[in-house]
């Protein structure tokens, strides 16, 4: 592949005077650049970007957003946080904003990726929240930015929240892998606020809760009492995944609920988290149940038949439920 012509020419003046490290071949399997800086004007490196961000060459594209979150550490502080804090277009935003986030993560600036927070919370245009938020993501944000995604969640805009959402999701599963209690604990947090049933359900659908605390999984139960079966069926979802030591009290819960819950689909899932708090310990509660609803008793069935198979694991569970469904 060809490097873009003249285009290309004016950002690498730029960076050569800026002392970087000669832009590699752009062949779309190469890695992202390693960049070095020693120091560079943010509006002239910014400019150089804007421009060359029409590049037709995605390769090229991705280096460019490599570029200014590689040498984030190396850029003047102040000019970088009045360059983001003047900025007003969305694609350049989350350049700048990935570039303070970068100084955080880096240990070079506690503080910068507050600034980031800061302008979320005050700006008034919804795709600028938005594309702060985006540079956030897959990042130590959950932790780093207080009650923002708390206040999130109750954006007036469904874009924002739905963005926050999928940065909470994200950041459990890319950053912690779903084994950080704290940062399942402020997902949990967050959902619990939503004043929006489809983030609500996403992220408890979504989160992993084998290590959140005790008040997160009273915060779960607290929702099992919503008017939206949606997320009724994703707290209860949610609670069949708690820690041991929450297990017992779950379990109590969603057998209760069974009775009274009028929806089918939320039902459903009552027995699925119940059997997967008990595995094969669950099959005498669930026969208690099976003539509570007469049209789930084949799927009270299906469960007691699986668990009955003596699986130590939930996703094996799972797989032969799901291959229960299926037999004719």
């Amino acid at each position: 592949m060809s490097r873009p012509s003249s285009l290309t020419a004016r950002v690498l003046g730029l960076l050569a005077l800026c002392s970087f490290l000669p832009m590699p071949s752009l062949a779309a399997s190469d890695p992202a650049p390693s960049l070095q800086a020693e120091t560079c004007s943010v509006e002239g490196l910014m400019d150089g970007i804007r421009r060359g961000l029409g590049s037709k060459s995605e390769a090229y594209r991705k280096y460019l957003r490599t570029l200014l979150r590689e040498s984030a550490v190396t850029l003047p502080d102040a000019e970088l946080r009045a360059a983001f804090e003047r900025e007003t277009d969305p694609v350049m935003l989350e350049h700048l904003a990935a570039a303070l986030v970068a100084r955080t993560e880096r240990g070079a600036d506690p503080e910068a990726m507050g600034v980031v927070a800061r302008r979320i919370l005050g700006e008034r245009d919804a795709s600028l929240r938005v594309a702060s938020l985006r540079a956030l993501r897959r990042t130590s944000g959950t932790e780093n930015t207080g009650d923002l995604y708390e206040r999130l969640v109750r954006d007036a805009s469904p874009e924002v929240r739905e963005a926050a959402a999928t940065n909470l999701i994200e950041d459990n599963l890319h950053v912690y892998s779903g084994h950080h209690g704290p940062a399942a604990d402020r997902a949990v947090a967050a959902a619990a606020a939503s004043s929006d049933p489809k983030v609500t359900a996403r992220i408890l659908d979504s989160v992993s809760t084998e290590h959140i605390s005790a008040e997160s999984a009273d915060r779960i139960k607290s929702l099992l009492r919503s008017d939206d079966a949606s997320v009724r069926a994703a707290a209860v979802n949610a609670l069949g995944g708690v820690p041991s030591e929450q297990m017992a009290g779950a379990r109590e819960t969603l057998l209760a609920m069974y009775r009274d819950e009028p929806d089918t689909g939320v039902r459903k899932m009552l027995l699925q988290s119940i059997a997967q708090l008990g595995f094969a310990g669950a099959i005498p509660d669930l026969q208690r149940l099976r003539n509570v609803d007469p049209a789930l008793a084949p799927e009270v069935d299906a469960w007691t038949r699986v668990l009955g198979m003596g699986l130590q694991e939930w996703s094996l569970i799972l797989r032969e439920k799901q291959r229960s469904r299926q037999a004719p």
